[in-house]
């Protein structure tokens, strides 16, 4: 079964338009026609009368008659059989809704309060906040967990449940409560929804050095084409060394993420491929990478994750990279949408990948080659803020991890 124009995801969690849902997305449709000629069901493996009998009991003798819709028990249904798989955080079911929604990312404009979110443990927690968006400001952090939205306790709820109650129009606020896990203290935070439009590439030298700090964000269509372009900027005025900042990167899109490491890679493989049947594929190096040889340190956290994660374990196993910060995420397979007949999709894991020496990610993360992790209440230092700053500023961010990268670049 082959999807027209399809492009392979990696990020496995939704994000949400609450978030915006800013997770990444697959593209074409599947053919629908070859869909219903390829899936038939009549799998002896599946007791579809069993199901059928269960909504009968259910719409005829359910009390809560407002609660029997059937649209609704049919997501609950699916979502179920994809929950059954195991694959938290991963391969999921999308409604029509939220596959409008993931569209968005890839166009670089959608409104929300701009972070990403996936269920871990039964908790709500954000992997991400979007570079300049509302949560960043906010001051939400990789790790935090919603407790509550607007004052409602929201465990146990599904994913798309808490993506509805999160989002919403530009303009319109939210109010969350949000527990810090290290910690162990909670706080509310009212957030305004905005529009967002995503740079997911911004550079600058670090004040009072000769050394740039590149930052990707995440990747979405065209992010290799902005990453030559910077990194043309940054040979033009002289760099003598690079920090690549992926932390809080929830990935994107399979092909830009191997097109960018390959800017910093000469040859060699950029990530392995292994199939449902155990077959392995070697996705190598593309040529002409533009930054093969500058001294370089990559920065990673816990909401480094997919796409992100492909590039920092390229670099790590050629030893063309120093990895300074904290375990990543572990987002360890390539998802494929394929969409049903109403709109709606299933998001499956349908590859595995591995780091080039072979060390699986799925639930793993990469470990940095010097771990540092960043002071509680302080955010990571970004491009766009070290334009104008001096070095002392720069010192006094108590960006720990940005500051470990520099040192390491000036031995």
């Amino acid at each position: 079964m082959k999807r027209i124009g399809a492009r392979k995801k990696f990020t496995g969690l939704i994000v949400c338009a609450l978030i915006a849902l800013s997770g990444v997305v697959a593209g074409a449709m599947l053919d629908r026609a070859v869909l219903a000629q390829s899936y038939s069901t009549n799998d002896p493996g599946l007791n579809y009368n069993l199901i059928s009998q269960a909504w009968k009991i259910i719409n005829e003798k359910y009390v809560d008659r407002t609660a029997v819709r059937p649209t609704k028990l049919t997501y609950g249904a699916i979502t179920g059989m994809v929950n059954a798989l195991g694959d938290t955080g991963h391969s999921t079911f999308l409604d029509p809704d939220m596959v409008k929604i993931e569209r968005h990312y890839l166009q670089g404009n959608f409104s929300g309060i701009g972070a990403e979110i996936q269920i871990k443990k039964d908790h709500v927690v954000i992997l991400a906040p979007l570079d300049g968006s509302p949560a960043q400001h906010a001051g939400l952090k990789s790790g935090d967990i919603i407790m509550k939205v607007d004052g409602k306790d929201i465990s146990g709820l599904a994913l798309d449940q808490v993506v509805s109650r999160i989002a919403g129009k530009a303009g319109t606020s939210v109010e969350l409560t949000i527990l810090n896990p290290k910690t162990g203290q909670s706080r509310e935070v009212t957030i305004v929804r905005a529009k967002i439009t995503v740079q997911n590439v911004t550079w600058a030298l670090v004040p009072g050095t000769t050394i740039a700090d590149l930052r990707i964000a995440g990747f979405s269509e065209g992010v290799t084409r902005d990453v030559r372009k910077a990194l043309r900027q940054i040979e033009n005025d002289n760099a003598t060394g690079l920090i690549l900042d992926m932390r809080d990167n929830p990935g994107g899109v399979f092909n830009e993420a191997v097109a960018t490491a390959s800017q910093f890679l000469s040859s060699g493989t950029v990530v392995l491929q292994k199939n449902s049947k155990g077959d392995i594929k070697s996705i190598p190096v593309q040529p002409g990478g533009l930054a093969t040889s500058i001294h370089m340190v990559v920065l990673i956290n816990q909401g480094t994750a997919s796409g992100s994660e492909i590039v920092a374990g390229a670099l790590k196993d050629a030893k063309r990279a120093t990895l300074v910060g904290e375990k990543t995420f572990g987002t360890g397979t390539v998802l494929q949408e394929f969409r049903l007949l109403d709109g709606s999709a299933l998001l499956l894991a349908i590859s595995e990948w591995l780091t080039p020496a072979g060390h699986v990610i799925w639930h793993k993360g990469i470990e940095p080659n010097v771990k540092v992790s960043l002071p509680a209440h302080v955010t990571p230092l970004h491009p766009d803020k070290m334009k104008g700053m001096s070095h002392a500023q720069l010192k006094a961010s108590r960006d720990t991890q940005l500051l470990k990268a520099v040192e390491l670049l000036k031995r």
